[in-house]
């Protein structure tokens, strides 16, 4: 750890384009070079100690964490107002704490089921699929990540891309205007054989 990390804990929130999901951005690496989306209490018990806390929360939907930041979407029926403070004072309690983010090996079992995802192609297909990967990875990601949100490649069948939003993207309705226009559009460009886009609410 460098000791950048040993100072006062900040933490300020940040809009994103979904109304019910909230960026909180900290000081400090949460989780460097990876991303981590949880949808529902199973998934973080056994993976995510701070996700798990944050779901005792009645109003806390899910939980997406990555690099400095944890994008928290709510439950529609509260407002920010009402909740965001207790929220961001837990957070950085928790940071402060150093109590742990993520369990060891969630990266591996990430990896292992992204590597078992390419091997179900063969051929052309295999090559289309690589460079779809690729493609998503490299300039899209980048972007979505600002947003405090997350996409993920799902499959490819017969010209169509199944993608899987996260973080701020699930269920925003913008990311549906951004799959189309943006990440479609530039899929067909660079991979003639790709038709359509379409997603998944992670």
């Amino acid at each position: 750890m460098s000791t950048l990390t040993k100072g006062p804990v900040m933490l300020y929130t940040e809009q994103t384009p979904n109304p019910e999901s909230l960026k909180f951005v900290t000081n400090r690496m949460l989780y460097p070079h990876n991303t981590a989306d949880f949808r529902e209490v199973d998934l973080a018990k056994k993976w995510s100690p701070l996700a798990t806390t944050l779901f005792d929360f009645p109003y806390v939907k899910g939980v997406y964490i990555s690099q400095n930041y944890v994008t928290i979407t709510k439950e529609f029926n509260y407002q920010w107002e009402d909740i965001m403070l207790k929220l961001k004072e837990y957070i950085k309690e928790y940071v402060e704490a150093d109590k742990p983010i993520i369990n060891e090996g969630f990266e591996e079992v990430k990896a292992k089921l992204d590597q078992e995802n390419l091997e179900t192609y063969e051929g052309d297909d295999k090559e289309i699929v690589t460079k779809i990967m690729n493609l998503i990875e490299t300039y899209v990601k980048p972007a979505v990540e600002m947003d405090g949100g997350n996409i993920e490649f799902k499959s490819y069948k017969e010209g169509v891309v199944t993608v899987i939003m996260q973080g701020s993207c699930s269920g925003c309705p913008s990311s549906t205007v951004t799959l189309k226009a943006g990440i479609e559009g530039m899929l067909q460009r660079m991979v003639p054989e790709v038709k359509e886009v379409v997603s998944e609410m992670g």
